[in-house]
C-alpha cells in the first residue's frame, strides 16, 4: 500500500505547530527525551529484525538491521513525532514471511514478529523502572543531587515513551504492527475485507493521528500501564 509522503509531512507540521502553539515546547525537557526515544525506536525495530531472524529470515540480518545503532533504525518523521506527540515509529524492518520456518505459516510469522517490536518496548519499560527504583532505594542521596534529578527524570521519560511507542503500534489499523497481529487471527473472509479496505483504514488512521482522539483513547491506556509498572516495580523495591 503506498501512501503520498506529502500528506505526512503535512500532518507533521500540523502537529508540531499546534504543539508549538499550545506552549507544548520545552527545549529542557525535549533534550531529556531524546535518550529515551533512541532506546525505544532502536530496540523496537531491533526486535522485529531479530524475531525474523529467529523465524528463519535472513532479510534483516542482510539489510543491517540486527544492529543497536540508532543509525540503522531511525526514521525522522517518526521521532520528530515521538518527541512533540508521543506517538511515532522506526524506520520499517522489511521481511520476507516465504523464507519463516516452514512450522508455521506466514500470517502467524508475520504476527510474531510484529508483536516483538511492543513486547521489546515494554519489556524496556520495566527495566528502567527497576533501575529507577533500584536508585532510589540504593542510592538516596543520589537522587536530590543535580545530576541526580537529571538522570531520574530521563529514566522516567524513557519509560513512559517505551509505554507510549508500544501501546501506540498495537493499535490494530494500517500501517501499524497492531493490523498484521489482528491479521493472523481473523477468518479468511473478514482477511480479505481487511485487505480490499486498507485505503479506509489508512484514512481512519490519520484522523485518529492528527485529532484529540488518539490522545482520548491511548492516554488512558498508557497512563494504566505506566501506573502498573510503577506500583509493580515500586512495591517490590517498598517504595
Amino acid at each position: 500500500m503506498y501512501f503520498d509522503n506529502r500528506y505526512l509531512y503535512l500532518f507533521l507540521i500540523i502537529i508540531v505547530v499546534a504543539n508549538l502553539a499550545g506552549g507544548g515546547f520545552d527545549l529542557l525537557s525535549l533534550l531529556l527525551t531524546i535518550p529515551g526515544v533512541l532506546i525505544a525506536i532502536t530496540f523496537h525495530e531491533f526486535a522485529h529484525g531479530f524475531a525474523a531472524d529467529k523465524l528463519g529470515d535472513d532479510t534483516p540480518r542482510n539489510q543491517g538491521r540486527l544492529s543497536l545503532n540508532p543509525l540503522a533504525h531511525l526514521d525522522p518523521i517518526g521521532v520528530v513525532m515521538l518527541i512533540f506527540a508521543h506517538i511515532g515509529w522506526g524506520k520499517p524492518v522489511q521481511i520476507n514471511p516465504n523464507n519463516f520456518s516452514r512450522k508455521i505459516s506466514a500470517r502467524t510469522g508475520e504476527a510474531i514478529v510484529s508483536f516483538a517490536g511492543p513486547l521489546m518496548n515494554f519489556i524496556l519499560a520495566f527495566v528502567f523502572a527497576i533501575i529507577f527504583y533500584a536508585i532510589q532505594a540504593f542510592a538516596p542521596s543520589f537522587v536530590p543531587t543535580q545530576t541526580g534529578m537529571i538522570i531520574m527524570t530521563m529514566i522516567q521519560c524513557t519509560v513512559l515513551v517505551n509505554v507510549g511507542l508500544g501501546v501506540f503500534n498495537l493499535i490494530p489499523l494500517p500501517p501499524l504492527d497492531g493490523s498484521k497481529i489482528l491479521m493472523a487471527f481473523l477468518p479468511y473472509n473478514a482477511k480479505r475485507w481487511f485487505e480490499d479496505h486498507t485505503q479506509l483504514f489508512y484514512i481512519i488512521f490519520l484522523v485518529i493521528w492528527i485529532t484529540p482522539i488518539s490522545g482520548r483513547i491511548i492516554s488512558p491506556v498508557i497512563e494504566a500501564i505506566t501506573g502498573g509498572i510503577d506500583g509493580l516495580v515500586g512495591g517490590l523495591f517498598g517504595l
